[in-house]
This record gives C-alpha cells, structure tokens and sequence, in this order.
C-alpha cells in the first residue's frame, strides 16, 4: 500500500510539508495564532475555501469483496475509498480527494501525536426500499464538528460542502452499503493537527479525512436491555471542559471505568456530577428517562440539559423532537433539567420510573434495566419479559422510519 506522500508524488494526492515547527514561547505561539485564527476579515477571504467543486477522484485498482451482511463487526471492514482535504495557514483549504482506502506516513512528532488535536464524528448512510442513499440530518453533524474543531484550534469548512463531497464518495462506495432495517454504511469524519512541532500552540496545518464501514444491526438478535453502574468515582465531564464536543480525548479516560464496572457485571458506566450527584450520560449515549411526576401523575421524558458537559447528540436532538411532535399531544411533558441520582432511586422505589434508555447514533436507543447504585439495584421499570419500555421502542421504529425512507421527512438527505 502506497503512503500518502508516496501518492503524491507520482501525482495522486497534493505533497504536503509541514509546515516550520514554531519555538515554544509566547510570542511564537501568538504568531502562530494570529496567522491562523485570527486574521482581519479581508486577510481570512483571501485564504481558499472548501470547494466541493473542485474535488478529484482516483478510483481503486484492487475492489475490496464485499462481506455479507450477517457477517459484519462494527468498524472492522471499510470501503475502497477515503475523502482527504488539507488544510495550512497560509492557504487555507487544498483540493479535496478521493483516493484509494490507504495508511497515513506522518512524521513522530505530528501534533496530534502530542497534543490530541483530534475530533471526529459518527454518522450514517442507508439504502432505501428503492436502493436509493440517504444520509440522516448530516448537517447536524457538520455544525458538530466545526464546533469541536474550533474548540482544540482546528479550523472550520463550509459543511454544506463536506456533504456533497461525502456524498460522492457514498455513491461510489454504494456496494457497500448494505440493505435492510439495522444495516447502514458508518461514515467518520476526522480532523487533525498534522504539523511537526512538539511546541504547544495553534497547529499550522490540519488534514480533514472521511472513511466508512459498512455495519449490521447493533443488536442482531432483537433488544437487548443492559445494567449500568452509577460511576461517581471517575468523572466523564466537567463545567468549562469539553465534554460537549466530540473530541477523540474524551473517549479513551472512560475506558477504565467501564472495564472496572463490566468486571462487577454491568455493560456500561451511568456517569453521575458532582455531590448532587446528577445523572449525565450513559456510556457515550446521552441519557433518557421516562418518569411520572410525583404530584400530578403527569408522564415526562426527561433528559440532562446541555448545560457544557452533555454532549449534543444528533439522536437526542432527534428523540426530542419527536417528543414534542407525537408525545406531547397525548399528554406528556417533554424536558430538559437536571435530575439527581436520589430523585431516580425515589421514582423507582415509589413505582413512578416508567424506562430508561441511552440514546447515540450506533442503537438510537439502549434499553437500561437496572442500575446499580450504592450497593443497590435500582429497577427501571421493564418487566421481566421486556427488553425495552414503549418510549424506546415508538422512538427506534420513528427515527428509523425516517433514515430508510419510509416516511418521507426533512430529516432525511438523499446522496
């Protein structure tokens, strides 16, 4: 397999130098900034934007064979081809590129080797009754990763864009988009910082990429409830952190806790803040809970507010307006509040928590069984037959209603 530098000098891919490593001192790094992210209005319109027209495509000489559907694991195959876009300071965006599926060659001390100048995004393709592509709300996804990217220093892109450009390389990728409720093509969007300095400052030079895998169900056999462990030990975000962005450096410090909670017999981390002890996310799923108020009997799905450290999932965006299209009507309460860890126990004991479930691009929605919190088991209200409560349930069957076209909605983009 040719490296990337290897592509471009025989033409196939722009050469890219990084760009001079910058000292590290103040004024260095201020340079820096200012080159890069700073410039007047008519210094930064100089700089060339992301032009979808003028992407290039190099098919592959060697087609991968596409594997059965049955036999799929997540983000274990990918398609033939990859989008890559540079970007450096002084030019701003270079040809975007469709190439052949291929390794990166970066230099050791490429900034995000270091520094974790890393953010990416999860999102996906599915084929529709008629074989037609779709991709679900994408422009969300595009707002996302301009807002995390711009949190770690990396510069925006048009998104509109970006999709256009995803969706040539979806078309043609399409073999490997496979048919049938659950099965999707899962598109990662990625940027970088590619400079070589170990200088801590604005990088000067960032590598936009996209590749995707071609996946199944997330649970082939039907639902599957799970247990969580209410993790007060380690904690996943903070106020004035970055846990609303969807940063690569986020992921890899909840690995542990997880381990540590599946050796006790629970799949999964229920994230609790602060001595209040606030329920924030499950997993990496935003959370759900479906409850009945304590004075009035009144129905409410509740959800944690994005109060800095929820992450802003498009699924959760999308299960709450559904909620307040199709639930409220029929006497719900649709909110987004804070709820303590206490006030949960207290429903479940008092027969009030109807279900709980996560909510993320990969399940839509993961059923929660039990909790366990303080040396007890905390009910969510499935009976013992259920794998998932009613709300779950109608909020799978709508959203994916919508990203396989059999019900036609704004949400829906076809490639």
């Amino acid at each position: 397999m040719k490296s990337l530098q290897q592509l471009a000098r025989r033409g196939a891919l722009p050469r890219y130098t990084a760009p001079r490593a910058m000292p590290l001192n103040r004024s260095g790094a201020n340079r820096l900034w200012q080159r890069s992210f700073s410039q007047t209005p008519a210094a930064a319109s100089q700089l060339a934007a992301l032009d979808a027209s003028k992407l290039s495509i190099t098919k592959t000489t060697t087609p991968k064979e596409v594997i059965p559907p049955k036999e799929l694991v997540f983000g274990k195959t990918f398609t033939d081809h990859m989008l890559c876009i540079e970007w450096t300071a002084e030019d701003g965006w270079h040809e975007p590129r469709i190439t052949p599926y291929q390794n990166f060659s970066m230099d050791p001390a490429t900034c995000v080797f270091h520094y974790a100048f890393e953010c990416f995004e999860g999102m996906k393709a599915y084929k529709d009754k008629n074989g037609q592509v779709r991709l679900f709300r994408p422009d969300k996804n595009m707002a996302r990763l301009n807002k995390s990217s711009a949190r770690i220093a990396l510069p925006n892109f048009d998104g509109e864009a970006l999709i256009k450009m995803m969706g040539e390389m979806v078309k043609l990728d399409s073999r490997f988009v496979p048919e049938g409720r659950g099965y999707s093509l899962y598109l990662r969007p990625t940027m970088i910082g590619t400079q070589k300095t170990l200088g801590v400052g604005p990088p000067g030079s960032a590598l936009l990429f996209v590749i995707a895998s071609p996946v199944g169900p997330y649970y082939p056999t039907g639902f599957k409830a799970i247990s969580l462990e209410a993790t007060d030990y380690a904690v996943r975000a903070w106020p004035g952190g970055v846990g609303d962005k969807k940063l690569g450096a986020n992921y890899a410090p909840c690995v542990v806790p997880q381990l540590q909670a599946s050796s006790r017999g629970f799949q999964q981390n229920l994230w609790l803040f602060g001595e209040e002890e606030y329920v924030t996310e499950s997993g990496t799923m935003n959370l759900f809970i479906a409850v009945k108020n304590k004075e009035t009997g009144q129905k409410e799905l509740v959800t944690p507010p994005l109060d800095g450290t929820i992450l802003e999932g498009v699924t959760r965006d999308s299960i709450l307006g559904l909620a307040r299209e199709r639930l409220v009507p029929k006497g719900w309460a649709v909110s987004e509040r804070k709820m303590r860890m206490s006030e949960v126990v207290e429903a479940s004991e008092e027969g009030r928590l109807l279900e709980v479930f996560g909510a993320g691009t990969a399940a839509i929605v993961s059923p929660v069984r039990k909790i366990s919190y303080k040396g007890n088991l905390v009910d969510c209200g499935l009976k013992e037959n259920e794998e998932a409560g009613e709300i779950a349930l109608s909020m799978k069957n709508w959203i994916e209603d919508i990203q396989y076209g059999d019900e036609e909605h704004q949400w829906s983009y076809r490639v």
